[in-house]
């Protein structure tokens, strides 16, 4: 954390406010399991998507990452390294093993868009704070992949959650009028 951003300052009675670097959120998909990412200076948090969320898995540790060269990198997560080589073809080697990779910043177009959730259930999340408006589908329905299934409104602006693939509702998880906060379940296809 740079010495700036770490300070702390009393004025007049005010409360010390230790100020810290915005952290970057991305959604991954790494071999075929699917989660959120948030990046801080020095640490990060990995939350998987699908059963094993709703069960609070939820990992954060320490990290540093060092250039080993073009493409490589040295990276120490908790006093353990890891030998990292990208690839421009959607994959990266870590310690040899070749991975499958997908990331999106969740604020773009293509966010939650086809991120190799296309098998199995698919727990569909909430994609940022806000108010439920209208629920579209009702619990064991059939929905057609990119089918509206819930409408969040935040900031005055509508949202329209859509399925990733085809499949069942197989569970419903919210209703009008609830408020969610990002990340929150709102329903299950399978």
């Amino acid at each position: 954390m740079c010495a700036a951003a770490a300070k702390s300052a009393t004025y007049a009675g005010m409360k010390s406010v230790v100020m810290r670097p915005p952290t970057r959120k991305f959604e991954v998909a790494v071999d075929g399991q699917v989660g959120s990412l948030a990046l801080g200076e020095g640490t990060f948090r990995y939350q998987r998507k699908g059963p094993a969320r709703e069960q609070g898995e939820n990992l954060e540790r320490a990290y540093s990452v060092t250039s080993a060269g073009p493409g490589a990198y040295s990276v120490l997560i908790d006093g353990r390294s890891y030998s990292v080589e990208l690839s421009g073809t959607g994959s990266v080697r870590v310690n040899g093993r070749t991975l499958p990779v997908e990331i999106f910043d969740p604020r773009g177009m293509r966010a939650r868009r086809d991120t190799g959730r296309s098998h199995g259930p698919q727990t569909i999340t909430a994609p940022m704070p806000g108010k439920v408006v209208r629920v579209l589908v009702e619990m064991g329905a059939t929905v057609e992949s990119g089918q509206g299934l819930v409408v969040v409104e935040a900031m005055k602006m509508q949202n329209e959650v859509k399925s990733p693939k085809a499949g069942r509702v197989a569970a419903l998880k919210t209703a009008a009028g609830a408020t969610v906060a990002a990340g929150d379940v709102l329903l299950v296809v399978e």
